[in-house]
């Protein structure tokens, strides 16, 4: 029986766990063959380097795509696009795949789809159909209309692809592959790990172990030239709660390089005691520090997702997350100082937050390898707009 040829391709840090267990599922299914490219920031030192969590897992990258320029605002977001297209489809061409998968909404994931679609490459998209108000949710759509299959991470979003004009049956709910990592970490939730120790981080000691907090602040690439203003904001409020925090460093997006200033800026001039900064950390390791914490601040999605399933709060600042489907745990503010201090205040004041699985039951990856292998890849049905 020949196995069906299933490219998926990862552009940034945050999409590894957005598909990880989805990659184990293709891996191990009896009727696909997993076709893995890694490319854009995923293969950058300053943003973590994602490729080597993925081979320390035990994947195999089938090709590398270096496509990032640097500048880091919307002319570079564009070019960066554009050499994606030129990359992946010679990529492509070469692997001849008998499907592509692309991932949610970063800006570059646009040029998955246009380099599968134009070659007649069957295209399925990963969590589509959500809404965020940035230019993120403009490349959502655009990989939605571009893509044949749409497995989805939630009913809004199942339901909003419909009305996209999208065959029905073609549009599947799979939950978010991040939630069976939540699930798996709620297992075994017990932070068994230094993460100083372990990852290194820059700034000061941290006594971290009676508790603390996590920022995850990234640009929003509409509003790339407030970011050093924005992020400076949130630096004033952590420092000044004077509570142990492990800080993120920002997504590689237009506006990230005046976040990164800010940040560089503000730990040079005030060398915050406090606040112990990262590129990085494995998935589960990741989620174990998030579980045990009290509280998330910034703009993540990881606080609409997987914060939402693992019961934590979360301060989420700014328009980054407008209008995305959200739990009990999330407070929103604005980007102000105080604001932000009294959403974290009012957030360490709750003791038990009810779990939600709007984004799934942790049975994501399963359930979009079985889709992969039974659903039509040519199928296509005349729908009524």
């Amino acid at each position: 029986m020949t196995k069906r040829k299933i490219c998926v391709v990862i552009t940034a840090r945050p999409s590894y766990s957005r598909i990880k267990s989805a990659l184990v599922a293709i891996k191990r299914h009896s009727k696909l063959e997993l076709q893995l490219v890694v490319a854009g920031s995923a293969l950058l030192g300053r943003y973590g380097n994602a490729v080597d969590y993925i081979v320390n897992d035990g994947f195999k990258v089938d090709e590398k795509v270096f496509m990032v320029l640097e500048g880091e605002n919307p002319t570079a977001m564009a070019k960066t696009t554009g050499l994606g297209v030129m990359e992946l489809s010679n990529v492509f061409y070469k692997l001849k795949p008998d499907a592509v998968v692309t991932i949610a909404d970063r800006f570059e994931t646009i040029a998955t789809s246009i380099a599968a679609a134009y070659q007649n490459i069957p295209l399925v998209h990963i969590q589509g159909g959500e809404v965020t108000g940035n230019i993120d949710e403009k490349v959502r759509h655009a990989n939605t209309k571009l893509a044949d299959i749409h497995l989805v991470a939630s009913e809004d979003a199942r339901n909003r692809v419909i009305k996209l004009g999208e065959n029905p049956e073609m549009v599947i709910n799979t939950g978010c592959p991040s939630i069976d990592l939540a699930k798996e970490v709620l297992q075994n939730s017990a932070l068994d790990f230094n993460p100083i120790t372990k990852y290194g981080g820059v700034g000061n000691e941290i006594f971290w172990k009676e508790g603390y907090l996590i920022v995850m602040q990234h640009p929003v690439t509409n509003e790339y030239k407030q970011a050093k203003k924005d992020v400076t904001e949130t630096l004033i409020a952590i420092d000044s709660l004077d509570i142990p925090t492990f800080w993120f460093w920002p997504n590689v997006d237009s506006g990230s390089d005046g976040t990164s200033s800010g940040i560089r800026t503000y730990r040079e001039l005030k060398q915050p005691k406090n606040i112990r900064f990262f590129k990085n950390m494995e998935p589960n390791d990741f989620l174990k520090l998030l579980v045990n914490s009290k509280c998330l601040i910034g703009n993540s999605s990881v606080g609409i997702r997987e914060c939402s399933y693992l019961g934590v709060p979360v301060v989420n600042i700014g328009s980054r997350q407008y209008r995305r489907q959200r739990g009990e745990n999330v407070l929103d503010v604005i980007y102000d100082k105080e604001q932000i201090i009294n959403g974290i205040k009012e957030c360490l004041k709750f003791k038990i937050i009810a779990k939600g699985t709007i984004y799934g039951d942790g049975t994501a990856g399963i359930k979009i390898a079985d889709a992969l292998a039974s659903l039509p890849l040519h199928y296509h049905k005349t729908i009524e707009y």
